[in-house]
């Protein structure tokens, strides 16, 4: 998609003569003749980057709209322009948070090469936003029955020592999340947390990962990469997924936690790194260790404080305040209402995928079911063999249809909404709208999801 450019100049011949220049570099234009129509603009929806005036004698002038625009935490690089400016307008424009200043008359050259280094300055601060949220701990545990009353009990016992962690339990039961509790309630907490998903890295590149490389240590090493211990100096590790390591990353992890020293692939020497490591697993590895396929001094290494964490269908009474809550991480404007009925729904399946197969059930019902989550809405989304309550022991459901045989959650929803959406088109004779109104929700919204899914009207 191209960037959106906001052009404000009280000038029409300056917005013309710029906007021609933008829309022919594929940039997307818009223009304001004064500082509060920017605003005005900037309030409908932001751009990517802003050129600004610095005189315009209508209303805020430059300087004026820049500190407003400050005010309202707009994000976009301005850039200012000016053929009169001083010194003193420079500074105040640039602590103001002023990008950069071009002189009018505006050269081509300088005006693209400006917007280039803005735009990149602008993705390298996503990218940096992107990746301290990725390396932030998760959101609080959720939920009061006793089961959860009791995990929360003994992340308070364990968290403000300095003992290692062993985390098991079912995929999906939130292991992530009680990790980032011990680090959050630790002495630690405004040091890294720096998760390590060990099932997803390619045995080839375990110890670039987990210690790090020297440039030239390898095809491809172009340049020194820290490793994820070293990233969690001070703070805490979470390997999840420990049991899918091989036994030389085993190896290799466990010389790390005995000496608290870390070697990057292709260095000569070691560096201390100060780092408490939480594992996560949903294997037995005590089994594993026993069968030969996980180290058993590595085990013994990581068990020091084991916390299981139980099944969703376990905490069931937890599944109205975990419903709540993850419908408003997705709508936190407008959380949709949940009524009765659905929750008594939700409460009647099974939840072989625990907590995470709940949230992907729940972003689908906040995407189809519009303003209210009703019981049809619940019913349509959840296989029929999941609307009786489960039997303790009993097989659980793998797919949201029958017909969708051993697919995965992802690919089975996407399946059923696909097919949600065609009947609806089918019943509405093609007419979006129409189709829209049956599905409970808006049009833009369903044709969003047209699109995604390849469907046509």
């Amino acid at each position: 998609m191209a960037a959106t450019i906001l052009v404000v100049d009280d000038e029409p011949n300056i917005r013309r003569m710029l906007g021609a220049l933008l829309k022919a570099e594929g940039y997307a234009v818009r223009e304001a003749p004064s500082g509060a129509a920017a605003l005005l603009e900037v309030e409908r929806s932001e751009p990517d980057a802003i050129f600004l005036d610095l005189m315009m004698p209508q209303g805020p002038d430059g300087l004026a709209t820049l500190a407003a625009l400050a005010e309202r935490g707009v994000s976009a690089p301005v850039i200012m322009m000016s053929g009169q400016a001083q010194l003193a307008d420079a500074v105040r424009a640039t602590r103001l948070g002023a990008f950069q200043f071009i002189e009018k008359p505006l050269s081509p050259e300088s005006v693209l090469v400006t917007l280039h280094a803005a735009l990149e300055l602008q993705r390298t601060r996503a990218a940096n936003r992107a990746f301290r949220e990725r390396l932030a701990p998760p959101t609080e545990l959720v939920g009061q029955s006793a089961a959860m009353q009791a995990v929360r009990a003994l992340v308070a016992q364990v968290a403000p020592t300095e003992a290692r962690v062993l985390v098991t339990g079912e995929s999906g039961t939130g292991k992530e999340l009680v990790a980032a509790a011990i680090h959050r309630a630790s002495a630690r907490a405004r040091a890294p947390f720096v998760p390590v998903n060990c099932a997803a890295i390619p045995r080839d590149l375990v110890e670039s990962e987990l210690f790090g490389h020297e440039r030239g240590a390898f095809t491809g090493a172009t340049e020194r990469r820290l490793g994820r211990f070293e990233l969690a100096d001070g703070g805490t590790a979470f390997l999840d997924e420990v049991g899918d390591l091989g036994l030389e990353a085993q190896a290799k992890v466990l010389r790390a936690l005995e000496s608290g020293e870390v070697q990057r692939v292709g260095a000569e020497t070691t560096h201390r790194v100060d780092v408490r490591v939480v594992a996560a697993t949903n294997r037995d590895l005590e089994a594993a260790a026993g069968r030969g396929e996980f180290r058993q001094d590595l085990f013994y290494r990581l068990n020091v404080f084991p916390l299981r964490l139980p099944p969703l269908r376990d905490r069931i009474e937890d599944l109205p305040a975990l419903t709540t809550h993850l419908a408003a991480r997705l709508r936190p404007l407008r959380p949709p209402r949940i009524t009765a009925g659905a929750l008594a729904a939700l409460a009647g399946y099974r939840w072989p995928g625990n907590v995470r197969e709940l949230a992907n059930v729940v972003e689908r019902l906040t995407i189809l079911g519009g303003e209210t989550i009703d019981e049809d809405a619940v019913r349509a989304v959840l296989p029929a063999s999941g609307a009786e309550p489960g039997v303790p022991g009993g097989e659980p459901a793998v797919s949201f249809f029958p017909a969708l045989g051993e697919r995965a959650l992802p690919e089975a929803l996407d399946a059923y909404e696909r097919d949600l959406i065609t009947r609806a088109l089918e019943r509405a004779g093609g007419n979006v709208a129409e189709a829209a109104r049956l599905l409970r929700t808006d049009r833009p919204n369903l044709y969003r999801r047209m699109r995604r899914l390849g469907i046509r009207s």
